[in-house]
């Protein structure tokens, strides 16, 4: 059967018609996509949260604090920070893993929540699995302290109270799984301590305690209990790392005090959701890094004894393999069960 030429119009109309529902018919996909595309490279459009899973005035509150007033200039939207403590920062954690990938939501992250993929039966994240590891930004070591009026004045002092009186002495963590906790029970297990746990919600807390003589010593970051030691508050009996602290050079390592083995540093740094889009991530990053090289902010967060150490987003994600690892061989030397 031959066309009819008079026909040829209509169908070529039909044909156009088709092609055009076919074209509409993936549009809304390449349109997604586009519109995804768009965004990214927009990023940021409107303010971003940073969820610190500690209390307000801990050291990773304050170090959040520096650089989002920093990294808030540097991407032209602001940047919030929004304390989520409790679990030893589980909580926090949670939140954001559940959070939408768009980049509108960041983690400050660190040790504590590798060690808590092994001193929790179930942490309720995965810190491989739902976060993508920005970069390490810095690291503060661990200092032993006690009450200035204690009547303890070194190390040998501290053990010899406690094995005068095996189970009577208290001290102060800020929460399971934190340095402050893994680091006093390596160092009781080491010197033959038995003393007793009690966790608080992070270091400010863990320092309120000591110096309200509620316990009898712990083991806080450095820069939390820095201005108490200033103060004449507390005494350090140790520093719980591979080396002295710049800013108190006369405090001895556990190592020179005859205690090896036991060296501990928190660090921290910037995680967000695991499918936040690759463009995103980069841009945060370099923002990062160039707000990490800020002669002011690096002065403001190594002022109390910290210290800034930009770390690529492997090398960080490597630090939580290995601090896993650490936490468990830990757990199995000094008998400490999941909760």
């Amino acid at each position: 059967m031959q066309d009819n030429p008079s026909q040829r119009p209509d169908r070529r109309r039909f044909l156009r018609a088709a092609g055009a529902a076919s074209l509409a018919a993936g549009l809304p996909w390449a349109t997604t996509a586009a519109t995804a595309t768009t965004h990214d490279s927009a990023w940021p459009t409107r303010p971003i949260k940073w969820v610190v899973p500690y209390l307000a005035g801990t050291s990773p509150d304050t170090a959040a604090r520096i650089v989002a007033e920093a990294l808030s200039a540097q991407l032209g939207q602001p940047v919030v920070i929004d304390n989520r403590a409790g679990a030893g920062g589980n909580i926090g954690a949670r939140q954001v893993a559940k959070a939408p990938a768009d980049g509108y939501t960041l983690l400050y992250s660190g040790s504590p929540m590798a060690a808590a993929m092994r001193m929790y039966k179930s942490p309720g994240y995965d810190v491989f699995k739902d976060f993508r590891h920005v970069l390490g930004m810095s690291r503060s070591d661990i200092l032993v302290v006690v009450h200035a009026d204690s009547g303890m004045r070194t190390l040998d002092d501290l053990a010899a109270r406690a094995k005068a009186r095996p189970g009577a002495l208290d001290y102060a963590s800020g929460g399971v799984g934190t340095p402050s906790h893994l680091g006093v029970e390596m160092l009781a297990s080491s010197m033959g301590l038995q003393v007793n746990h009690v966790p608080y919600k992070g270091a400010s807390e863990l320092v309120n305690a000591v110096l309200g003589q509620q316990v009898a010593f712990g083991a806080p970051l450095f820069s939390v209990a820095y201005p108490q030691v200033l103060a004449g508050k507390l005494v350090p009996l140790a520093i719980a790392g591979p080396q002295r602290n710049a800013k108190l050079p006369q405090v001895q390592t556990l190592a020179e005090l005859g205690v090896p083995n036991v060296n501990l540093t928190s660090w921290g740094g910037v995680s967000v959701p695991a499918a936040t889009p690759e463009p995103i991530v980069q841009r945060l990053r370099t923002a990062l890094e160039e707000v990490l090289r800020q002669p002011r902010v690096i002065a403001l967060l190594e002022q109390e004894g910290g210290k800034v150490a930009i770390t690529s987003a492997d090398a960080y994600a490597k630090g939580f393999e290995r601090e896993i690892q650490f936490t468990q061989s830990m757990m199995q030397r000094v008998g400490i069960q999941p909760i």
